[in-house]
């Protein structure tokens, strides 16, 4: 598919780009980039990390590199977490989980803030922001693959409305469930 459908857009790409800057050539060379991003979107989606396989990792060490990639991504993240566990994740898997949802906070929010905390044996994640938030009727919207909330918003984000998709599939591989509530900061509240 990647192959066959990449075929195809390089010689869109080559036809558009032998027509010069014409207001319609750019429109059309808009829209071909947004294909090249919703094909590499769905194929990451299809892909998945299935095949990677759970090891033990420390809780607090792992949600520390997330924050720090997303704070070197310009994002400005309040972190908070002293779990002290150590649980079998797929790591990998995990870290794009929340790469995804401190994304789309990045992307609508100002003040993001990123909490862990141990509840009997069970791990809570919570993300909060002070962005827009999502209405309460579209919540399990979001979570359809290629949904997005306001395709106008999301134009120039590259976004193809996969993030949310991914992290719920992520998150329920590892038996854990994934919400989305109004946050205390006036945003979107996510909790793992």
């Amino acid at each position: 598919v990647s192959h066959d459908l990449g075929t195809v857009l390089t010689r869109m790409k080559l036809e558009l780009a032998m027509l010069g800057d014409s207001p319609e050539a750019m429109a059309l060379a808009a829209d071909v980039t947004e294909m090249e991003h919703m094909i590499e979107g769905y194929l990451a989606f299809a892909r998945s990390e299935g095949a990677e396989n759970a090891v033990s990792v420390e809780v607090d060490r792992l949600l520390a590199e997330v924050a720090n990639n997303a704070r070197r991504n310009g994002a400005q993240i309040e972190f908070e977490t002293h779990t002290g566990m150590t649980i079998a994740l797929r790591p990998n898997a995990f870290r794009r989980c929340l790469g995804n949802l401190l994304g789309n906070a990045a992307r609508h929010a100002e003040r993001i803030c990123l909490a862990a905390q141990r509840r009997d044996r069970y791990l809570e994640i919570t993300i909060d922001d002070d962005g827009p938030g999502i209405p309460e009727d579209r919540r399990e919207d979001v979570f359809k693959a290629f949904f997005r909330l306001d395709s106008a918003r999301n134009m120039d984000s590259g976004s193809v409305g996969l993030g949310l998709s991914i992290s719920r599939d992520i998150v329920h591989a590892h038996g854990g469930k994934i919400s989305l509530t109004t946050s205390p900061l006036g945003g979107l509240r996510v909790e793992l």
